[in-house]
């Protein structure tokens, strides 16, 4: 359910031969904040010093030492520094967020001890930190995501459960790359036969629905703890992962914990809940029981305000800013091949609303009417998208205008009409939208984008229920900092290319 670089590695990769030195990631990672720290003394010393001493304000050394200190503070109060979680995200939104965060904190104290440096030397100083920050960031990122691929900086997990339950589990987690989890065993409870192919390290006999707090001796002190301890020490497992069922569960699931955690593992419990954002997680405690909260989408409210109104203004804007190069790539269009500028084409936005969608005309004009002979050749072999990689009905200027998306400029237009987003979900066509189960009906939910998850993931190179998937998760966990996080990451898969045929 992931793009084709997930696919191509995920399975290669999460292997349960993997050598022991190679999946321990403080083997490699011990660097990582140091790296982050000295980026942020770097970026933030430097450019305060340099600049405050150019402009000839009062004390450059002092403001450059208070300023540095300000921001490795709130860096570190934002656990930025904690080794498990640096290289996870490429971290652009949280640094501007933190850089923020001590703009806010230097003007209070700017007021309380009345410093007299100018504004716009202020900010003007301040301002290389995101661009330090979050280069350094970026670059842990890349070098823990090159790691992983090659079997490097994961953690080895010892997979608890019910064979059904650990199946789904264990399919999930080799699925994809982008986590630090490989499953070297499994310990099943109850007699059910798993089908992932994990080596079997130890056994835990089913206990019938009387187990309760109130009969505990039904479990003997340790005999759980013992066998999954064993498995454990053979594995040289380093996080016991527990998914609860009916045989794992209460009393049972408590006192394996207890032996777990005594033994000095790591131990995480699997929610069942799979393809939910964080953000939308929260946690509470009621009569004795911790309860997971799950958050709506947003679906109205101040965010999805704020998005109508700056997809309006931004495509306005890029509009006025790319009118010489949307002109000269009218004139192209028209020279290059016989037919009409544009290419009109209905989809389905949102809730189902139809809509007529705009691009720079790619094929030659009768390409609808020549699609039929064509369909034998179809690469999408699930799902109703039609795409080939050479398709004979592009034209010449109609490839380079593919490869660089520059076909897809004329959208603007309809972001400006409110019938599409600048960030979203993938436009259906009518014929697609027939074919829809109640489960991808939900993508309709949002607008469709001029870019989205697709873009940035592999474009045409996904699969019908790849790509599904990336919009299924769009419509039910976008926000408007992951909005920007995806516009951001849309202008290198442009330069990239890959999957834009």
């Amino acid at each position: 359910m992931r793009h084709s670089h997930v696919s191509r590695h995920g399975s290669a990769r999460r292997s349960p031969g993997t050598g022991r030195r190679s999946v321990r990631r403080r083997d490699t990672a011990s660097w990582y904040p140091l790296a982050a720290i000295a980026a942020d003394l770097l970026g933030v010393l430097v450019p305060v010093l340099t600049v405050y001493a150019a402009a000839g304000e009062p004390r450059p050394f002092a403001a450059a030492v208070a300023a540095t200190l300000a921001w490795i503070t709130v860096r570190a109060l934002n656990q930025r520094y904690v080794g498990r979680s640096l290289g996870e995200s490429r971290g652009l939104i949280a640094t501007v967020h933190d850089w923020l965060v001590l703009v806010g904190l230097l003007a209070a104290l700017r007021a309380i001890t009345g410093e007299s440096s100018e504004v716009s030397s202020a900010l003007l100083a301040l301002a290389p930190a995101v661009p330090v920050t979050g280069l350094t960031c970026v670059l842990i990122h890349r070098h823990l995501t090159g790691q992983r691929h090659q079997a490097q900086a994961l953690r080895r997990v010892l997979l608890v459960g019910e064979a059904g339950p650990v199946d789904v589990v264990a399919a999930q987690l080799a699925a994809r790359t982008d986590h630090a989890y490989v499953v070297v065993g499994t310990v099943l409870a109850g007699t059910g036969e798993p089908a992932c192919g994990i080596p079997e390290s130890g056994r835990l006999d089913a206990v019938g629905p009387d187990l309760s707090p109130a009969v505990p001796d039904l479990v003997p002190d340790g005999l759980d703890g013992s066998t999954v301890l064993a498995a454990a020490r053979r594995k040289d497992a380093d996080l016991v992962l527990v998914v609860p069922g009916s045989l794992l569960t209460g009393e049972r699931l408590r006192r394996l914990s207890w032996a777990v955690q005594d033994a000095g593992l790591s131990l995480a419990i699997a929610s069942g809940l799979t393809e939910v954002a964080l953000r939308r997680l929260s946690v509470s405690t009621a009569a004795g029981l911790n309860l997971l909260h799950i958050a709506a989408p947003l679906r109205r409210g101040a965010q999805p305000a704020f998005k109508s109104v700056f997809d309006r203004a931004a495509a306005g804007l890029a509009l006025v800013a790319l009118a010489p190069l949307l002109a000269l790539l009218a004139v192209a269009v028209r020279l290059d091949s016989p037919g009409p500028v544009l290419y009109r084409q209905t989809r389905i936005g949102h809730r189902g609303t139809p809509f007529t969608l705009w691009k720079f005309r790619t094929m030659v004009a009768d390409a609808e009417l020549r699609r039929p002979e064509l369909e034998s050749a179809n690469e999408h072999l699930t799902g109703p998208l039609f795409k080939m990689r050479s398709d004979p009905r592009v034209t010449r200027l109609g490839r380079l205008l593919r490869r660089t998306s520059l076909d897809e400029l004329p959208q603007l237009f309809n972001v400006v009409r409110g019938q599409m987003s600048l960030v979203g979900p993938r436009p259906p066509l009518p014929e697609e939208v027939a074919r829809y189960g109640a489960v991808e009906l939900r993508r309709l939910g949002v607008k469709p984008g001029l870019t989205g998850p697709w873009q940035i993931s592999g474009r045409s190179d996904l699969s019908w229920d790849e790509g599904l998937a990336l919009d299924l998760f769009y419509t039910d966990n976008w926000s408007v900092t992951g909005d920007l996080d995806v516009l951001a990451r849309t202008f290198r898969a442009v330069v990239d290319g890959r999957g834009a045929y």
